[in-house]
């Protein structure tokens, strides 16, 4: 009983299960949409949220980073002024961002109105607004290694959502629009709770710092390059689908299904990369190399190895999967799906790899790998959909270009900090086994 408890504390443990709760809720409302749209509508929703996701990288993704990592090893005073300066850059990126928008729309109103693309460009603007708090609270509460509170928001703002959603289904028959109007509305009332719980740090405004922005900034030219990169090598599928005349909305909706696969694995990457990006951090400030490698070791080796009987049942059951997340409608997908588990075999390398360069302050390098991963990714999307007509080409590609990422990702952390390949498997499998002594 005390060991349970003692894993139940865990920050690792806490962190997988916020990821878990937001995934399998998040898994519940894409259940409840593709069974309340057709697919060109479902797939004008996928559009909406991926081009708002996409965005989002862009705002947060400039501060995020670096405030988790400076925070790490901040005093209180620092704390301040990093929190009030993370601030400040938010809400200025966030008023360019709206006014781009607004003015895009402005200016291209009827083409935007006949494509999949008219509800982000409505709507957009005010999702900006209404989890701005949210988001910020979310930075802080990472880095300040306190799961249970992220764990807390994330979770009530989707099972609210997806509370809707099924009284929608069932009953109500609302428009997308009314959705997405629902979706804005939820996430304004946790970020409500995250100023009234005083978790964002907006108190700390005033705080703001020329410097530490100048600092922060510097540090987030290229993790900004990164976070934007590594969304767009999943967002960049499925807006060159819904950008071609041959696949467009219904193509988005086809290829949404196996995609979905990926943030089941996502759960345990996003989980363990929360936290050993902090802890890895804290021991690159300190000098303490050797420590940075064990967890390098241990968090990629040991997810790697759990990720094989995953993907080995994922492939043998795909049909099953297909018709369980969106119907019978989508079976055509199911070797897309089956591409897509191979795909997750070579995800913990490519991840903590990058994890680990920006932990050693080495954003750069991973800038430059990310960006060799969306070059080859684009150019392989635009072949597969314009030449071949292909969504099966499109996750092919997603394959290959998350191989050049491993192999870019391994040759800047090497040469950093001579890695040995085999210890990726050594210490993966110990960690493994000392967790299940310990069961």
């Amino acid at each position: 009983m005390n060991f349970i408890k003692k894993i139940i504390q865990k920050q690792d443990f806490l962190s997988f299960a916020g990821n878990l709760s937001y995934a399998i809720l998040g898994f519940v409302s894409f259940l409840l949409l593709t069974r309340s749209f057709e697919k060109d509508i479902f797939g004008e929703w996928v559009l909406f949220i991926t081009t708002s996701n996409f965005i989002g990288m862009f705002r947060f993704g400039i501060t995020r980073t670096a405030i988790v990592r400076f925070l790490s090893g901040a005093d209180k005073k620092q704390e301040k002024i990093l929190i009030g300066s993370n601030w400040l850059i938010s809400i200025v990126i966030t008023i360019i961002l709206i006014i781009i928008v607004w003015l895009s729309y402005f200016f291209a109103k009827t083409p935007i109105d006949h494509s999949g693309f008219k509800l982000f460009f409505r709507w957009y603007p005010l999702f900006a607004i209404a989890n701005l708090p949210l988001n910020n609270a979310l930075t802080v509460l990472q880095a300040k290694l306190k799961f249970g509170n992220i764990l807390f928001l994330r979770t009530l703002n989707i099972f609210l959502f997806d509370l809707f959603l099924a009284i929608n289904l069932l009953y109500l028959h609302c428009s997308v629009t009314t959705v997405a109007i629902v979706l804005i509305s939820l996430n304004a009332l946790t970020s409500v709770i995250s100023l009234i719980k005083q978790w964002d740090g907006l108190r700390f405004l005033n705080y703001a710092s020329r410097k530490v922005i100048k600092e922060v900034l510097d540090f987030g030219k290229y993790t900004t390059g990164t976070l934007i990169g590594s969304n767009l090598l999943k967002s960049a599928d499925t807006f060159i689908i819904g950008l071609s005349p041959f696949l467009g909305t219904t193509g988005v909706a086809l290829y949404s299904i196996p995609m979905k696969l990926t943030e089941i694995m996502e759960i345990p990457l996003r989980s363990f990369a929360n936290t050993a990006f902090p802890k890895m951090s804290k021991a690159s400030i300190q000098n303490n190399l050797e420590e940075v490698k064990r967890f390098f070791y241990t968090y990629s080796g040991s997810l790697l190895l759990l990720f094989i009987p995953f993907s080995i049942i994922n492939f043998i059951l795909a049909p099953y999967f297909v018709v369980f997340l969106g119907g019978e409608q989508y079976l055509d997908t199911t070797n897309i799906y089956r591409l897509f588990a191979i795909y997750g075999l070579i995800l913990p390398l490519d991840r903590f790899t990058g994890v680990a360069l920006d932990a050693i302050n080495k954003p750069k390098q991973n800038f430059h790998k990310v960006n060799a991963m969306v070059f080859a990714n684009i150019v392989g999307d635009l072949i597969a959909v314009f030449v071949f007509h292909s969504v099966f080409g499109v996750a092919l590609i997603t394959i290959l270009m998350t191989l050049v990422g491993i192999i870019f990702g391994y040759y800047f952390l090497h040469k950093e900090i001579t890695l040995n390949f085999y210890r990726i498997f050594k210490d993966g499998f110990s960690f493994l086994m000392h967790f299940k002594r310990n069961l």
